[in-house]
Protein backbone atom coordinates (compact mmCIF):
# COMPACT_ATOMS: atom_id res chain seq x y z
CA UNK A 1 0.00 0.00 0.00
CA UNK A 2 1.58 3.25 -1.11
CA UNK A 3 0.09 6.76 -1.12
CA UNK A 4 -3.59 5.83 -0.81
CA UNK A 5 -5.96 8.59 0.32
CA UNK A 6 -8.50 6.53 2.24
CA UNK A 7 -8.89 2.84 3.07
CA UNK A 8 -11.89 1.99 5.26
CA UNK A 9 -13.59 -1.28 6.17
CA UNK A 10 -11.74 -3.47 3.67
CA UNK A 11 -10.64 -7.08 3.44
CA UNK A 12 -7.43 -7.21 1.40
CA UNK A 13 -6.10 -10.64 0.40
CA UNK A 14 -2.38 -10.79 -0.42
CA UNK A 15 0.13 -13.61 -0.23
CA UNK A 16 1.73 -16.43 -2.15
CA UNK A 17 -1.51 -16.82 -4.14
CA UNK A 18 -0.87 -13.29 -5.49
CA UNK A 19 0.48 -10.03 -4.11
CA UNK A 20 -2.03 -7.19 -4.04
CA UNK A 21 -0.92 -3.59 -4.68
CA UNK A 22 -2.82 -0.40 -3.80
CA UNK A 23 -1.32 2.83 -5.08
CA UNK A 24 -1.52 6.63 -5.11
CA UNK A 25 -4.73 8.58 -4.63
CA UNK A 26 -7.07 5.63 -4.10
CA UNK A 27 -10.20 5.85 -1.97
CA UNK A 28 -11.62 2.43 -1.12
CA UNK A 29 -14.55 1.90 1.27
CA UNK A 30 -16.55 -1.22 2.21
CA UNK A 31 -14.91 -3.73 -0.06
CA UNK A 32 -13.35 -7.17 -0.45
CA UNK A 33 -10.20 -7.39 -2.56
CA UNK A 34 -8.93 -10.76 -3.81
CA UNK A 35 -5.38 -12.04 -4.20
CA UNK A 36 -3.09 -10.45 -6.80
CA UNK A 37 -5.26 -7.37 -7.41
CA UNK A 38 -3.83 -4.04 -8.56
CA UNK A 39 -5.53 -0.77 -7.69
CA UNK A 40 -3.78 2.50 -8.46
CA UNK A 41 -3.91 6.15 -9.67
CA UNK A 42 -7.02 7.81 -8.23
CA UNK A 43 -9.42 4.88 -8.11
CA UNK A 44 -12.65 5.26 -6.15
CA UNK A 45 -14.46 2.06 -5.11
CA UNK A 46 -17.38 1.82 -2.67
CA UNK A 47 -19.38 -1.31 -1.69
CA UNK A 48 -17.51 -3.60 -4.04
CA UNK A 49 -15.89 -7.01 -4.48
CA UNK A 50 -12.83 -7.63 -6.67
CA UNK A 51 -12.08 -11.28 -7.46
CA UNK A 52 -8.45 -12.41 -7.62
CA UNK A 53 -6.07 -10.91 -10.19
CA UNK A 54 -8.42 -8.12 -11.27
CA UNK A 55 -7.36 -4.51 -11.78
CA UNK A 56 -8.78 -1.02 -11.21
CA UNK A 57 -6.72 1.91 -12.47
CA UNK A 58 -6.56 5.47 -13.83
CA UNK A 59 -9.48 7.04 -12.00
CA UNK A 60 -11.91 4.15 -12.39
CA UNK A 61 -15.04 4.17 -10.22
CA UNK A 62 -16.53 0.87 -9.06
CA UNK A 63 -19.68 1.18 -6.93
CA UNK A 64 -22.13 -1.51 -5.76
CA UNK A 65 -20.42 -3.97 -8.08
CA UNK A 66 -18.59 -7.29 -8.40
CA UNK A 67 -15.56 -7.57 -10.71
CA UNK A 68 -14.59 -11.11 -11.77
CA UNK A 69 -11.19 -12.81 -12.03
CA UNK A 70 -8.57 -11.49 -14.48
CA UNK A 71 -10.70 -8.45 -15.34
CA UNK A 72 -9.56 -4.85 -15.87
CA UNK A 73 -11.44 -1.57 -15.54
CA UNK A 74 -9.73 1.76 -16.11
CA UNK A 75 -10.97 5.36 -16.59
CA UNK A 76 -14.60 4.27 -16.28
CA UNK A 77 -17.72 4.55 -14.16
CA UNK A 78 -19.31 1.20 -13.31
CA UNK A 79 -22.36 1.04 -11.05
CA UNK A 80 -24.57 -1.84 -9.86
CA UNK A 81 -22.87 -4.41 -12.09
CA UNK A 82 -22.12 -8.12 -11.89
CA UNK A 83 -19.08 -8.74 -14.11
CA UNK A 84 -17.81 -12.25 -14.85
CA UNK A 85 -14.11 -13.06 -15.52
CA UNK A 86 -11.84 -11.83 -18.31
CA UNK A 87 -13.61 -8.50 -18.80
CA UNK A 88 -11.73 -5.57 -20.40
CA UNK A 89 -12.95 -2.00 -20.05
CA UNK A 90 -10.68 0.93 -20.78
CA UNK A 91 -10.97 4.61 -21.79
CA UNK A 92 -14.03 6.63 -20.79
CA UNK A 93 -17.38 4.89 -20.79
CA UNK A 94 -20.25 4.44 -18.35
CA UNK A 95 -22.57 1.76 -17.01
CA UNK A 96 -25.64 3.72 -15.96
CA UNK A 97 -27.96 0.88 -14.95
CA UNK A 98 -27.67 -2.57 -13.41
CA UNK A 99 -25.60 -4.74 -15.74
CA UNK A 100 -24.79 -8.43 -16.00
CA UNK A 101 -21.74 -9.08 -18.18
CA UNK A 102 -21.03 -12.78 -18.65
CA UNK A 103 -17.31 -12.39 -19.27
CA UNK A 104 -14.73 -12.15 -22.05
CA UNK A 105 -16.23 -8.79 -22.95
CA UNK A 106 -14.48 -5.69 -24.27
CA UNK A 107 -16.10 -2.28 -23.83
CA UNK A 108 -14.86 0.33 -26.30
CA UNK A 109 -14.32 4.06 -25.66
CA UNK A 110 -17.35 6.30 -25.32
CA UNK A 111 -19.85 3.47 -24.75
CA UNK A 112 -22.88 4.42 -22.66
CA UNK A 113 -24.45 1.20 -21.43
CA UNK A 114 -28.03 1.72 -20.32
CA UNK A 115 -29.37 5.27 -20.53
CA UNK A 116 -30.70 6.02 -17.06
CA UNK A 117 -34.04 7.53 -15.96
CA UNK A 118 -36.28 5.41 -18.20
CA UNK A 119 -38.78 5.49 -15.36
CA UNK A 120 -39.09 6.75 -11.79
CA UNK A 121 -37.85 3.45 -10.33
CA UNK A 122 -34.51 1.61 -10.32
CA UNK A 123 -35.85 -1.00 -12.73
CA UNK A 124 -33.34 -1.02 -15.57
CA UNK A 125 -31.01 -3.90 -16.37
CA UNK A 126 -28.74 -5.07 -19.20
CA UNK A 127 -27.77 -8.71 -19.77
CA UNK A 128 -24.81 -9.44 -22.07
CA UNK A 129 -23.70 -12.95 -23.00
CA UNK A 130 -20.05 -14.01 -23.21
CA UNK A 131 -17.86 -12.09 -25.64
CA UNK A 132 -20.03 -8.93 -25.74
CA UNK A 133 -18.30 -6.16 -27.70
CA UNK A 134 -19.93 -2.74 -28.29
CA UNK A 135 -18.15 -0.45 -30.77
CA UNK A 136 -16.94 3.10 -30.23
CA UNK A 137 -19.49 5.53 -28.76
CA UNK A 138 -22.33 3.00 -28.71
CA UNK A 139 -25.26 4.08 -26.58
CA UNK A 140 -27.81 1.52 -25.40
CA UNK A 141 -31.14 1.74 -23.66
CA UNK A 142 -32.23 -0.59 -20.88
CA UNK A 143 -33.71 -3.14 -20.68
CA UNK A 144 -31.67 -4.94 -23.31
CA UNK A 145 -30.36 -8.49 -23.69
CA UNK A 146 -27.66 -9.88 -26.00
CA UNK A 147 -26.70 -13.41 -27.07
CA UNK A 148 -23.07 -14.55 -26.77
CA UNK A 149 -20.48 -12.83 -28.94
CA UNK A 150 -22.66 -9.94 -30.05
CA UNK A 151 -20.69 -7.08 -31.59
CA UNK A 152 -22.38 -3.70 -32.04
CA UNK A 153 -21.26 -1.25 -34.71
CA UNK A 154 -20.82 2.38 -33.68
CA UNK A 155 -24.16 4.12 -33.27
CA UNK A 156 -27.00 5.28 -31.05
CA UNK A 157 -29.47 2.48 -30.36
CA UNK A 158 -32.49 4.45 -29.11
CA UNK A 159 -34.76 1.53 -28.18
CA UNK A 160 -34.47 -1.61 -26.08
CA UNK A 161 -32.84 -4.55 -27.88
CA UNK A 162 -33.29 -8.33 -27.63
CA UNK A 163 -30.59 -9.91 -29.80
CA UNK A 164 -30.99 -13.71 -29.67
CA UNK A 165 -28.70 -14.68 -32.59
CA UNK A 166 -25.15 -15.44 -31.33
CA UNK A 167 -21.91 -14.33 -33.01
CA UNK A 168 -23.84 -11.46 -34.68
CA UNK A 169 -22.87 -8.02 -35.92
CA UNK A 170 -25.61 -5.48 -35.13
CA UNK A 171 -25.64 -2.18 -37.02
CA UNK A 172 -27.97 0.61 -38.14
CA UNK A 173 -28.88 1.47 -41.74
CA UNK A 174 -29.68 5.15 -41.25
CA UNK A 175 -30.66 5.67 -44.89
CA UNK A 176 -33.46 3.07 -44.73
CA UNK A 177 -34.01 3.52 -40.96
CA UNK A 178 -33.52 -0.19 -40.28
CA UNK A 179 -31.68 -2.26 -37.72
CA UNK A 180 -29.39 -4.81 -39.43
CA UNK A 181 -28.25 -8.14 -37.96
CA UNK A 182 -25.59 -10.32 -39.56
CA UNK A 183 -25.60 -13.66 -37.71
CA UNK A 184 -22.36 -15.69 -37.58
CA UNK A 185 -20.39 -12.52 -38.41
CA UNK A 186 -17.46 -13.64 -36.25
CA UNK A 187 -17.08 -16.86 -38.26
CA UNK A 188 -17.25 -14.98 -41.55
CA UNK A 189 -14.89 -12.10 -40.85
CA UNK A 190 -13.30 -12.24 -37.41
CA UNK A 191 -12.04 -15.78 -36.83
CA UNK A 192 -8.58 -14.53 -35.82
CA UNK A 193 -10.07 -12.56 -32.92
CA UNK A 194 -12.18 -15.53 -31.79
CA UNK A 195 -9.18 -17.88 -31.76
CA UNK A 196 -6.86 -15.31 -30.19
CA UNK A 197 -9.35 -14.49 -27.43
CA UNK A 198 -9.76 -18.15 -26.44
CA UNK A 199 -5.97 -18.49 -26.22
CA UNK A 200 -5.45 -15.08 -24.60
CA UNK A 201 -7.84 -15.62 -21.71
CA UNK A 202 -6.19 -18.93 -20.79
CA UNK A 203 -2.73 -17.36 -21.07
CA UNK A 204 -3.73 -14.39 -18.90
CA UNK A 205 -5.44 -16.45 -16.21
CA UNK A 206 -3.07 -15.67 -13.33
CA UNK A 207 -4.93 -17.64 -10.64
CA UNK A 208 -2.56 -19.96 -8.78
CA UNK A 209 -5.48 -21.94 -7.34
CA UNK A 210 -7.98 -22.38 -10.17
CA UNK A 211 -10.81 -23.28 -7.81
CA UNK A 212 -13.52 -22.34 -10.29
CA UNK A 213 -13.44 -23.95 -13.76
CA UNK A 214 -13.81 -21.06 -16.22
CA UNK A 215 -14.86 -21.74 -19.82
CA UNK A 216 -12.96 -19.64 -22.38
CA UNK A 217 -13.70 -21.57 -25.60
CA UNK A 218 -16.13 -19.87 -27.97
CA UNK A 219 -17.66 -23.29 -28.73
CA UNK A 220 -19.22 -24.53 -25.49
CA UNK A 221 -22.65 -25.70 -24.26
CA UNK A 222 -23.97 -22.14 -23.85
CA UNK A 223 -23.00 -20.87 -27.31
CA UNK A 224 -23.90 -24.13 -29.10
CA UNK A 225 -27.37 -24.09 -27.56
CA UNK A 226 -27.77 -20.50 -28.73
CA UNK A 227 -26.76 -21.57 -32.26
CA UNK A 228 -29.43 -24.30 -32.24
CA UNK A 229 -31.98 -21.62 -31.28
CA UNK A 230 -30.49 -19.39 -34.00
CA UNK A 231 -30.99 -22.10 -36.63
CA UNK A 232 -34.67 -22.35 -35.71
CA UNK A 233 -35.02 -18.53 -35.72
CA UNK A 234 -33.48 -18.27 -39.20
CA UNK A 235 -35.76 -21.03 -40.52
CA UNK A 236 -38.80 -19.22 -39.12
CA UNK A 237 -37.79 -15.81 -40.49
CA UNK A 238 -36.95 -17.14 -43.97
CA UNK A 239 -40.22 -19.09 -44.18
CA UNK A 240 -42.22 -16.10 -42.97
CA UNK A 241 -40.49 -13.83 -45.50
CA UNK A 242 -41.31 -16.31 -48.31
CA UNK A 243 -44.99 -16.58 -47.40
CA UNK A 244 -45.27 -12.80 -46.90
CA UNK A 245 -43.91 -12.19 -50.42
CA UNK A 246 -46.34 -14.78 -51.83
CA UNK A 247 -49.27 -13.18 -49.91
CA UNK A 248 -49.85 -16.60 -48.39
CA UNK A 249 -51.73 -16.63 -45.07
CA UNK A 250 -49.35 -19.31 -43.82
CA UNK A 251 -47.02 -16.51 -42.72
CA UNK A 252 -49.05 -16.50 -39.48
CA UNK A 253 -48.42 -20.22 -38.93
CA UNK A 254 -45.15 -20.62 -37.00
CA UNK A 255 -44.75 -24.33 -37.75
CA UNK A 256 -45.39 -23.85 -41.47
CA UNK A 257 -42.89 -20.97 -41.57
CA UNK A 258 -40.17 -23.09 -39.92
CA UNK A 259 -40.78 -26.01 -42.29
CA UNK A 260 -40.72 -23.77 -45.40
CA UNK A 261 -37.65 -21.90 -44.14
CA UNK A 262 -35.81 -25.17 -43.51
CA UNK A 263 -36.72 -26.38 -47.01
CA UNK A 264 -35.40 -23.18 -48.64
CA UNK A 265 -32.24 -22.95 -46.52
CA UNK A 266 -31.32 -26.56 -47.34
CA UNK A 267 -31.85 -26.20 -51.10
CA UNK A 268 -28.84 -25.87 -53.40
CA UNK A 269 -30.29 -22.66 -54.86
CA UNK A 270 -31.52 -21.48 -51.44
CA UNK A 271 -29.19 -18.47 -51.47
CA UNK A 272 -30.79 -17.19 -54.71
CA UNK A 273 -34.31 -17.53 -53.29
CA UNK A 274 -33.29 -15.77 -50.06
CA UNK A 275 -31.65 -12.90 -51.97
CA UNK A 276 -35.10 -12.05 -53.35
CA UNK A 277 -36.66 -11.91 -49.87
CA UNK A 278 -36.70 -9.31 -47.11
CA UNK A 279 -35.83 -11.35 -43.99
CA UNK A 280 -37.42 -9.57 -41.03
CA UNK A 281 -36.65 -10.56 -37.43
CA UNK A 282 -39.61 -9.74 -35.15
CA UNK A 283 -39.25 -8.52 -31.54
CA UNK A 284 -35.53 -7.70 -31.76
CA UNK A 285 -36.03 -3.99 -31.07
CA UNK A 286 -38.74 -2.05 -29.23
CA UNK A 287 -39.23 0.16 -32.26
CA UNK A 288 -41.57 0.46 -35.24
CA UNK A 289 -38.71 0.22 -37.72
CA UNK A 290 -37.81 -3.17 -39.22
CA UNK A 291 -34.98 -5.43 -38.09
CA UNK A 292 -33.46 -7.05 -41.18
CA UNK A 293 -31.31 -10.21 -41.17
CA UNK A 294 -28.55 -10.17 -43.78
CA UNK A 295 -26.49 -13.14 -45.08
CA UNK A 296 -29.06 -15.53 -43.59
CA UNK A 297 -28.15 -18.45 -45.88
CA UNK A 298 -24.43 -18.30 -45.10
CA UNK A 299 -25.07 -17.79 -41.36
CA UNK A 300 -27.45 -20.77 -41.23
CA UNK A 301 -24.88 -23.15 -42.69
CA UNK A 302 -22.04 -21.71 -40.59
CA UNK A 303 -24.06 -22.32 -37.42
CA UNK A 304 -24.53 -25.95 -38.52
CA UNK A 305 -20.89 -26.29 -39.54
CA UNK A 306 -19.60 -25.01 -36.19
CA UNK A 307 -22.00 -27.23 -34.19
CA UNK A 308 -20.79 -30.23 -36.21
CA UNK A 309 -17.15 -29.20 -35.63
CA UNK A 310 -17.82 -28.98 -31.89
CA UNK A 311 -19.57 -32.35 -31.84
CA UNK A 312 -17.08 -34.29 -33.98
CA UNK A 313 -14.13 -32.88 -32.02
CA UNK A 314 -15.65 -34.25 -28.85
CA UNK A 315 -16.41 -37.55 -30.58
CA UNK A 316 -12.66 -37.81 -31.33
CA UNK A 317 -11.95 -37.01 -27.70
CA UNK A 318 -14.47 -39.67 -26.60
CA UNK A 319 -12.76 -42.27 -28.82
CA UNK A 320 -9.29 -41.41 -27.49
CA UNK A 321 -10.33 -41.14 -23.83
CA UNK A 322 -12.16 -44.47 -23.87
CA UNK A 323 -9.49 -46.23 -26.01
CA UNK A 324 -12.07 -47.21 -28.62
CA UNK A 325 -10.60 -49.14 -31.58
CA UNK A 326 -13.62 -50.18 -33.61
CA UNK A 327 -17.07 -49.05 -34.67
CA UNK A 328 -18.64 -51.85 -32.64
CA UNK A 329 -16.81 -50.60 -29.51
CA UNK A 330 -18.03 -47.08 -30.29
CA UNK A 331 -21.64 -48.28 -30.56
CA UNK A 332 -21.39 -50.00 -27.18
CA UNK A 333 -19.97 -46.87 -25.52
CA UNK A 334 -22.61 -44.43 -26.77
CA UNK A 335 -26.05 -44.03 -25.26
CA UNK A 336 -28.77 -41.53 -26.11
CA UNK A 337 -27.29 -38.32 -24.75
CA UNK A 338 -29.77 -35.50 -24.27
CA UNK A 339 -28.90 -31.90 -25.13
CA UNK A 340 -29.77 -29.97 -21.99
CA UNK A 341 -30.02 -26.30 -21.11
CA UNK A 342 -26.92 -24.69 -19.59
CA UNK A 343 -26.34 -21.53 -17.55
CA UNK A 344 -23.26 -19.34 -17.22
CA UNK A 345 -22.78 -18.98 -13.46
CA UNK A 346 -19.86 -16.63 -12.91
CA UNK A 347 -17.87 -17.80 -15.94
CA UNK A 348 -18.39 -21.45 -15.03
CA UNK A 349 -20.98 -23.33 -17.09
CA UNK A 350 -23.45 -25.68 -15.45
CA UNK A 351 -26.55 -27.53 -16.58
CA UNK A 352 -29.71 -25.65 -15.63
CA UNK A 353 -30.93 -28.62 -13.59
CA UNK A 354 -27.66 -28.56 -11.61
CA UNK A 355 -28.09 -24.87 -10.76
CA UNK A 356 -31.70 -25.53 -9.70
CA UNK A 357 -30.44 -28.39 -7.49
CA UNK A 358 -27.94 -26.01 -5.84
CA UNK A 359 -30.63 -23.41 -5.17
CA UNK A 360 -32.98 -26.04 -3.76
CA UNK A 361 -30.28 -27.39 -1.42
CA UNK A 362 -29.62 -23.83 -0.18
CA UNK A 363 -33.33 -23.22 0.40
CA UNK A 364 -33.71 -26.51 2.29
CA UNK A 365 -30.54 -25.75 4.34
CA UNK A 366 -28.82 -28.90 3.08
CA UNK A 367 -26.16 -26.40 1.97
CA UNK A 368 -25.82 -23.76 4.69
CA UNK A 369 -22.33 -22.27 4.34
CA UNK A 370 -20.25 -20.57 1.66
CA UNK A 371 -17.68 -23.37 1.98
CA UNK A 372 -20.32 -25.89 0.90
CA UNK A 373 -21.35 -23.67 -2.02
CA UNK A 374 -17.72 -23.49 -3.14
CA UNK A 375 -17.38 -27.27 -2.79
CA UNK A 376 -20.45 -27.70 -5.01
CA UNK A 377 -18.86 -25.47 -7.67
CA UNK A 378 -15.56 -27.37 -7.44
CA UNK A 379 -17.31 -30.73 -7.81
CA UNK A 380 -19.16 -29.49 -10.90
CA UNK A 381 -15.91 -28.11 -12.29
CA UNK A 382 -14.30 -31.56 -11.97
CA UNK A 383 -17.20 -33.08 -13.92
CA UNK A 384 -17.40 -30.31 -16.53
CA UNK A 385 -15.29 -31.80 -19.33
CA UNK A 386 -17.21 -35.08 -19.19
CA UNK A 387 -20.57 -33.26 -19.17
CA UNK A 388 -19.41 -31.01 -22.01
CA UNK A 389 -18.45 -34.02 -24.14
CA UNK A 390 -21.89 -35.56 -23.51
CA UNK A 391 -23.51 -32.28 -24.55
CA UNK A 392 -21.38 -32.17 -27.71
CA UNK A 393 -22.33 -35.74 -28.64
CA UNK A 394 -26.00 -34.90 -28.00
CA UNK A 395 -25.63 -31.81 -30.23
CA UNK A 396 -24.07 -33.90 -33.01
CA UNK A 397 -26.81 -36.54 -32.68
CA UNK A 398 -29.53 -33.90 -32.92
CA UNK A 399 -27.93 -32.00 -35.79
CA UNK A 400 -27.61 -35.04 -38.06
CA UNK A 401 -30.41 -37.15 -36.51
CA UNK A 402 -27.93 -39.98 -35.88
CA UNK A 403 -28.89 -43.40 -34.63
CA UNK A 404 -25.54 -44.52 -33.18
CA UNK A 405 -26.56 -48.17 -33.22
CA UNK A 406 -26.79 -48.22 -37.04
CA UNK A 407 -23.57 -46.34 -37.89
CA UNK A 408 -20.75 -47.89 -39.94
CA UNK A 409 -17.14 -47.16 -40.88
CA UNK A 410 -18.19 -45.12 -43.93
CA UNK A 411 -20.29 -42.80 -41.77
CA UNK A 412 -17.46 -42.25 -39.25
CA UNK A 413 -15.02 -41.53 -42.10
CA UNK A 414 -17.47 -39.01 -43.52
CA UNK A 415 -17.65 -37.24 -40.13
CA UNK A 416 -13.84 -37.15 -39.87
CA UNK A 417 -13.49 -35.77 -43.40
CA UNK A 418 -15.99 -33.04 -42.53
CA UNK A 419 -14.24 -32.02 -39.31
CA UNK A 420 -10.88 -31.97 -41.13
CA UNK A 421 -12.29 -29.66 -43.81
CA UNK A 422 -13.72 -27.36 -41.14
CA UNK A 423 -10.45 -27.31 -39.16
CA UNK A 424 -8.54 -26.46 -42.37
CA UNK A 425 -11.08 -23.72 -43.16
CA UNK A 426 -10.84 -22.25 -39.64
CA UNK A 427 -7.03 -22.22 -39.86
CA UNK A 428 -7.22 -20.46 -43.22
CA UNK A 429 -9.80 -17.94 -41.93
CA UNK A 430 -7.58 -17.12 -38.95
CA UNK A 431 -4.74 -16.34 -41.36
CA UNK A 432 -6.91 -14.35 -43.82
CA UNK A 433 -8.58 -12.20 -41.16
CA UNK A 434 -5.12 -11.24 -39.84
CA UNK A 435 -3.62 -10.86 -43.33
CA UNK A 436 -6.04 -7.98 -44.02
CA UNK A 437 -4.08 -5.84 -41.53
CA UNK A 438 -0.97 -6.28 -43.67
CA UNK A 439 -2.51 -5.79 -47.12
CA UNK A 440 -4.96 -2.95 -46.45
CA UNK A 441 -3.42 0.12 -48.17
CA UNK A 442 -4.89 2.46 -45.55
CA UNK A 443 -3.09 0.58 -42.80
CA UNK A 444 0.14 0.47 -44.79
CA UNK A 445 0.15 4.17 -45.71
CA UNK A 446 1.38 5.35 -42.29
CA UNK A 447 4.63 3.40 -42.68
CA UNK A 448 7.52 4.56 -44.85
CA UNK A 449 8.39 1.02 -45.86
CA UNK A 450 7.39 -2.61 -45.43
CA UNK A 451 10.40 -3.09 -43.16
CA UNK A 452 9.11 -0.34 -40.86
CA UNK A 453 5.65 -1.92 -40.78
CA UNK A 454 7.17 -5.30 -39.90
CA UNK A 455 9.28 -3.68 -37.18
CA UNK A 456 6.15 -2.17 -35.59
CA UNK A 457 3.58 -4.93 -36.18
CA UNK A 458 5.86 -7.95 -36.48
CA UNK A 459 5.99 -10.10 -39.60
CA UNK A 460 2.83 -11.96 -40.54
CA UNK A 461 4.92 -15.10 -41.06
CA UNK A 462 6.16 -14.83 -37.44
CA UNK A 463 2.68 -14.51 -35.87
CA UNK A 464 2.70 -16.97 -32.97
CA UNK A 465 -1.05 -17.67 -33.03
CA UNK A 466 -1.05 -18.45 -36.76
CA UNK A 467 1.99 -20.70 -36.33
CA UNK A 468 0.29 -22.47 -33.43
CA UNK A 469 -2.90 -23.00 -35.45
CA UNK A 470 -0.96 -24.44 -38.41
CA UNK A 471 0.89 -26.85 -36.10
CA UNK A 472 -2.41 -27.82 -34.46
CA UNK A 473 -3.83 -28.57 -37.93
CA UNK A 474 -0.91 -30.91 -38.71
CA UNK A 475 -1.40 -32.77 -35.42
CA UNK A 476 -5.17 -32.85 -35.99
CA UNK A 477 -4.73 -34.39 -39.46
CA UNK A 478 -2.58 -37.21 -38.10
CA UNK A 479 -4.98 -37.80 -35.21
Amino acid sequence: IKGANKLKNLTINSGKEGQTQIGEGCELVNGIIGFGCRIFYGVKAVRFIMASHSQLKYGARLINSYLGNNATISCCEVLNSLIFPAHEQHHNNSFLCATLLMGQSNIAAGATIGSNHNSRGPDGEMVMGRGFWPGLCVSLKHNSKFASYTILAKGDYPAELNITLPFSLVSIDNEKNQLLIMPAYWFMYNMYALARNSWKYIDRDKRTAKIQYLEYDFLAPDTVNEMFDGIRTLEYCVGRAFYTKENNEQYNNNKACIEKGSEILNKENGAEIIDSLEIVLPNAENNKRKTIIIKAFKAYHLYKQMIAYYGINHLLNWINTNAINSVSDLKKSLTNFERKQWINVGGQLMEKTTVEKLLQQIKSSKINSWEQVHQFYEKQGDQYNTEKTKHALAALTELYQINWQTINVTFIQKLFEEVLQTKSWITEQIFLSREKDYTNPYRKMVYDSEAEMDAVMGKLADNSLIKQQKNELKTFKST
